[in-house]
């Protein structure tokens, strides 16, 4: 999946979360991008994961604005 908070007009958490509950996730990639307004994206998956109800492993991955993995 991939969004911009800044950009779109939605709150991802919920659409995140009813895939999660409907599927068999076995883990769950967070990657954003190092700009503040990717912190939407991590918030709203980490958010989804919490409401889901299940415990699915999960991790972030920080893309600096260059392309270079800055934080796994």
């Amino acid at each position: 999946l991939i969004g911009c908070p800044k950009l779109d007009d939605i709150d991802y958490s919920e659409k995140l979360c009813g895939i999660i509950k409907e599927n068999n996730i076995k883990s769950v990639v967070i990657a954003r991008m190092e700009v503040p307004c990717c912190g939407g994206l991590e918030n709203a998956a980490k958010r989804a994961l919490q409401a889901s109800g299940k415990f699915i492993p999960w991790r972030v991955v920080i893309i600096s604005t260059d392309g270079r993995i800055i934080d796994e």
